[in-house]
């Protein structure tokens, strides 16, 4: 099928160097101006996005500056950040990325001491996209692929990240304590889910006809899991089918997962500890996309009496 042109790896450039990376395919190491950097990002075990944006952030400074490391100032980091900002109309949060990478370099590695005067933009406060019930209901009920239907169904029913989902094994899912044990989620910790009766039931037909082994959920390539690219082409796919006109993404069913469970009543404690957030101001997100509370209040409109003309 179409969906699975994206399923080959390729090996982001900004990591070509990177020393056995975990399921990437191993590439000769080359020296290069941030080897020292990729080494101490690799040996405390920073995950491979992050690594990915902070070597990239540190090599476009470089560029930017036209200078090398030792000859950088303060005034060349405030130009390249004003550069990300007004140029480029960088969000705030690849900002304070940009801002990260610069600090653990110039700051944590070389010592350099005006990287700590950088101030932090404001973040942006945009509320997630939230679908309806009814809407993930339009969209599980379009796919015809069990593997599929498998994987949008666990994603949705227990609030899993796409990279969660993508990783499961098979020893993962505890179908008699209906749980799913995420395992190395964001922050490198471990966390329990939920395990929905209805997604079991689609994930045993799966298991049924294509005996996953290394990876529940195994990719067109020997011994690789399916990429992300690929399951947010299966929701592309299943939106088109479904007519779903709103713009979403496979973080979208976190979204939706997260806001259900608050209007069924679920404490957002529980919530929380679901989603595997460390601050509870971040779980809070959800109440104002809920419409739980909001659905009670009546408009002043619909208290007025209004002489309707013909």
């Amino acid at each position: 099928m179409s969906i699975f042109k994206g399923e080959e790896i390729h090996l982001d450039p900004i990591l070509q160097n990177v020393i056995a990376i975990p399921h990437f395919a191993k590439v000769r190491e080359k020296q290069s101006h941030f080897e020292d950097l990729r080494r101490e990002l690799l040996s405390r075990k920073y995950s491979y996005k992050t690594m990915k944006g902070y070597l990239y952030h540190n090599n476009d400074f470089l560029k930017f500056t036209g200078k090398n490391s030792s000859g950088t100032t303060e005034e060349d980091i405030k130009r390249y950040l004003f550069h990300l900002a007004e140029s480029k109309q960088f969000a705030a949060s690849t900002l304070n990325q940009a801002i990260n990478a610069l600090k653990f370099y110039y700051g944590s590695m070389l010592k350099t001491k005006f990287i700590y005067d950088i101030k932090r933009p404001r973040r942006d406060r945009k509320l997630p996209v939230v679908l309806s019930q009814e809407e993930v209901a339009k969209i599980l009920s379009s796919i015809d692929n069990v593997k599929h239907k498998a994987i949008l169904m666990l994603t949705y029913s227990a609030g899993l990240r796409v990279g969660e989902v993508v990783k499961l094994k098979p020893a993962d899912v505890d179908g008699k304590r209906m749980l799913i044990h995420v395992k190395g989620a964001k922050g490198r910790k471990d966390r329990y889910s939920i395990l929905s009766i209805k997604a079991l039931s689609v994930l045993r037909e799966y298991w049924r006809r294509f005996k996953p082994k290394t990876w529940l959920f195994e990719g067109a390539r020997a011994r690789r899991y399916i990429t992300i690219r690929t399951v947010q082409k299966i929701l592309e796919h299943a939106c088109q089918k479904a007519g779903i006109k709103k713009e979403i993404t496979v973080h979208s069913l976190r979204h939706s997962f997260a806001t259900h469970l608050l209007e069924s009543g679920t404490d957002l404690r529980y919530i929380q500890e679901l989603l595997g957030h460390v601050h509870s101001k971040t779980t809070e997100i959800y109440t104002h996309v809920s419409t739980k509370s909001l659905g009670k209040i009546k408009s002043p409109l619909d208290s007025l009496e209004l002489n309707h003309k013909e």
